[in-house]
Formats: structure tokens, sequence, C-alpha cells
């Protein structure tokens, strides 16, 4: 959860903007993703300055007002934690990100209108907001039980509902999910078979976003 006032977020052209001012900060910035960007393949970036020496931060001046901005933000906030939270400008409000390998992203609200709700694999170079929910370390397996017929029965009979949009949460949908018991080796073969064949027909058109691929005419 950022909780920065937005001085932490770039689009595209701050992006830019600020690699124009500051070169140095090429190693700091990573592609963000919330729902919205990863349903919909928008563009977002941020300033991702988990383990930045004091010095260096410093040497970028650009940067700096952008944090001192983060500090004033959250200095001004009613909510004392938001406040406690000015002591470490530099970092996202929350922070519960791989540092390694990759994760299954499930965005938080998915049309009620898809067959199936958009999940995908993530890199941990790219980071996710709270808009969606991860799986660290997820495999093959997971990606094709989670997008499979069963889970979707389930997650039309208990989630929540954001107007009539699908709500996925951790705690009612996921941690309550009845996973098959005793697969066997041949079973599990055949579930990650599927998944593959998932993400080998979104690889066939690298240029729709999973919003056009899971559009129920398009589809």
């Amino acid at each position: 959860m950022p909780n920065d006032g937005g001085h932490l977020m770039l689009s595209p052209e701050e992006k830019t903007d600020l690699l124009t001012r500051e070169p140095k900060a090429a190693s700091w910035i990573r592609r963000l993703l919330g729902s919205e960007e990863f349903l919909n393949n928008k563009e977002r970036w941020c300033l991702w300055l988990v383990g930045i020496s004091p010095d260096e931060l410093r040497s970028m001046p650009a940067i700096m007002e952008r944090v001192e901005a983060v500090r004033h933000t959250r200095l001004a906030s009613s909510r004392s934690t938001t406040q406690e939270l000015a002591a470490t400008p530099s970092l996202f409000g929350e922070i519960r990100h791989p540092t390694k390998g990759h994760y299954l992203l499930i965005p938080s609200v998915s049309s009620e209108k898809r067959a199936y709700i958009p999940i995908g694999f993530m890199p941990s170079e790219v980071v996710s907001t709270n808009l969606n929910l991860i799986v660290p370390g997820a495999e093959l397996y997971h990606l094709g039980v989670l997008s499979s017929s069963t889970h979707m029965a389930w997650v039309r009979s208990v989630c929540g509902r954001l107007k009539s949009d699908y709500r996925y949460s951790a705690g009612i949908v996921y941690n309550n999910f009845p996973w098959p018991e005793n697969v066997t080796g041949k079973q599990r073969q055949a579930i990650e078979e599927a998944a593959q064949a998932v993400l080998n027909a979104r690889a066939k058109y690298p240029g729709a976003s999973l919003a056009d691929l899971y559009d129920p005419v398009t589809m």
C-alpha cells in the first residue's frame, strides 16, 4: 500500500522527465500494477527505494523532492498511524512484496461478465499494489486450479461484490477454498498442461490486454 499522496507514483511521462533530470534514478524505478493496469495493460511506474543508501538518495534532488512531499503528506494526515509513516517517507506505507522469484497476481476487483478472473504470473521486479492479491512462489498447478470453472463456481458463491463485480479476497475466497486433496501425479500434470495452454493462448495475441482476451464476446 503506497500511502504516499501519489508522490512515489510515476506516469510514463513523469518517468521520462525524471530520468532526464536524474539518469541515476533508473535502477530505482519499477513497473507498478494495480488491478486497472494489470487488466488493461496500462503503463505505470513507481519509485521503489527499498535499500537505497542515504548518500545516494541525497545525490538525486528530483527524487528527494518527491520523498519530502511524501513526508509532508503523511505528517498532515489525521491518522496517527499514517503520521508515524512519515519517519520512512522513501518507502511504501506497507510492503509485503516478494524480494525474489515470481508471484501469481489476482486482481481484487473483476467484472462479473467474465467467465473467469484473469490471473497471471509476475516477476518480483514488478510491484503489485494493494488493489491486487498475490501468491508468492505459486506454480502452474496453482494457476490451473484458480483458473478453473470449479474455482469460479466457488468465487460466484462466496466472494463479495463491488456493485455487481467480483471482489476477490484472501480471507473469504482464497483461504477457504477447498483445494483438491490426494491429487495424483497424472491429475496434477493435466492441470499444469491446461494452465500452460491458457498462457500459450494469451501469448498468441501480445498486443491484447487481459480485458480484451477475457471479454465474453471477443474471447
